[in-house]
C-alpha cells in the first residue's frame, strides 16, 4: 500500500508518527507532505521521519486563497509522482479536496468540533471521518468513532515513557515543584472570536503562579522581553517527558491540556468565545476528560482559572490523585495508533468493521 500523510501543525506530527514508522515497517509505502508552522519541522527531523515540503502559508488574510491554491498544485504534483493508495490527515481540507478530484481516499482525523470553517471545507469532501467516542457531533455515514483520543496515538505507555534526564535539561530536581504555561498565537481559523489570557495580565498571572514553582511557558507567539526568561529551552521533542513531570498545566493550547490530564497532569484550559463562554463546553474529549475521569477543568478567563490552580497546588496529595485517575483512563481505553494501523491497512473492510462497533 502507498500512503500519502498531510502534516499541517506540530500536533498532527505526535498524531502520526508513530503510525508511520509502524506501517514503514510492515512494508508499506509512507509519504509525508508537511507544513513549515512552529516546531513541525523540527518534530520530523527529531523522529527521523522523511518529508516533503508545503508551500508556505502566510498569516494575512490578502495570501490564504493563493496560498491554498498552491498548496492544491503541490499535492497533486506529489500525488502524479507517488501515486498513494490513500490519502491521510487531522482537519484540514487539502487531502480531502484533492482526494475527491483524483478519485482517491481520504481518511480525516478530528476531534475540533469548534473548527466551524475547516470542517465545513473538508467534511463534505472527505472519505472517511475518524472521531474520539466521545465527538459531539453525528457526522452520518462516513463517520467512525474509536474508543480513545488523538493524544493516546503517542502517550499511550506502549509508545511513551517519561525521560527524568529532561529535568535536568530544564534545571530543576524531582523534588521541585514547577508549573507550565501554554501561550498560542489565535492565528488558527478556528480560533477566530476567541479570547484566552488577558495580555495586559500575563506578568501578574506568573507571579502568582510562581508561589507554588518554577513556571515555564511553552509558546507559539513571540513572547515580550518580560516573559522571555520564563521560556521552555528543552529541544520540542522531549516536552511530553516535562510535562509528564509537571504539578500543573495551565494555558491557552487545547491540545497541550489534553495531553497533560493523560500524563496524569493536573491540567487547566484557558479559552473563551465572544460570549464569555468556556470553548470546552463544546468538545466532547474535554467534557469526558473533566466529568468522567476528573483529570482537566476548563474556564473562559484566567480568574476562575487561577482559583483552581491555586487549590490544586495547595493539595499535596493532587499529583499522586491525577496519575490514578489516569490509570483508569487508560484500562479503558484502546491503543489507538494500532487501531490506525489495522484501519488503514484493512481499509475499505476496516471501515464497515468498525462502523459495525459503534
Amino acid at each position: 500500500m502507498r500512503i500519502l500523510v498531510s502534516i499541517g501543525h506540530p500536533a498532527h506530527v505526535h498524531l502520526f508518527k508513530n503510525a508511520i514508522r509502524l506501517l514503514e515497517q510492515r512494508g508499506h509505502e509512507v509519504e509525508v507532505m508537511a507544513r513549515n508552522k512552529d516546531v513541525t519541522l523540527s518534530l520530523l527531523n527529531n523522529y527521523g521521519l522523511n518529508y516533503k515540503l508545503f508551500p508556505k502559508y502566510r498569516s494575512r488574510l490578502f495570501w490564504k486563497p493563493i496560498d491554498r491554491l498552491m498548496i492544491y498544485v503541490t499535492l497533486f504534483n506529489i500525488i502524479n509522482e507517488f501515486k498513494p493508495t490513500i490519502l491521510i490527515g487531522c482537519g484540514g481540507n487539502d487531502i480531502s479536496f484533492v482526494g475527491k478530484v483524483i478519485r482517491k481516499p481520504s481518511v480525516v482525523f478530528t476531534d475540533t468540533e469548534n473548527a466551524k470553517l475547516a470542517n465545513k471545507l473538508t467534511f463534505p469532501l472527505a472519505t472517511v471521518i475518524c472521531t474520539p467516542s466521545c465527538f459531539l457531533k453525528d457526522l452520518g455515514e462516513k463517520q467512525v468513532r474509536y474508543n480513545g483520543y488523538h493524544e493516546l496515538a503517542y502517550l499511550h505507555p506502549n509508545y511513551f515513557e517519561p525521560d527524568p534526564s529532561v529535568l535536568d535539561e530544564a534545571g530543576i530536581s524531582r523534588r521541585d515543584a514547577f508549573i507550565i504555561l501554554r501561550f498560542i498565537s489565535w492565528s488558527a481559523s478556528h480560533d477566530v472570536g476567541l479570547r484566552g489570557i488577558d495580555k495586559q495580565a500575563e506578568l501578574d498571572f506568573i507571579k502568582c503562579l510562581e508561589k507554588y514553582g518554577h513556571v515555564f511557558i511553552t509558546s507559539e507567539r513571540k513572547l515580550d522581553a518580560k516573559l522571555e526568561k520564563y521560556k521552555i529551552t528543552i529541544p520540542p521533542e522531549k516536552v511530553h517527558s516535562l510535562l509528564y513531570y509537571a504539578d500543573l498545566y495551565i494555558g491557552e493550547g487545547g491540545t497541550m491540556a489534553a495531553e497533560a490530564a493523560i500524563l496524569g497532569t493536573p491540567a487547566i484550559h484557558i479559552e473563551s468565545t465572544s460570549k464569555g463562554i468556556a470553548t470546552g463546553n463544546f468538545s466532547g474529549n474535554f467534557l469526558e476528560l473533566r466529568d468522567k475521569y476528573g483529570l482537566l477543568y476548563f474556564y473562559p478567563d484566567q480568574n476562575q482559572a487561577l482559583e483552581k490552580a491555586i487549590s490544586i497546588l495547595e493539595d499535596k496529595n493532587s499529583k499522586n490523585e491525577w496519575r490514578k485517575k489516569r490509570e483508569r483512563l487508560l484500562s479503558d481505553k484502546i491503543d489507538v495508533t494500532a487501531w490506525m494501523v489495522d484501519f488503514i491497512e484493512r481499509y475499505p473492510e476496516s471501515f464497515y468493521e468498525y462502523k459495525e462497533k459503534i
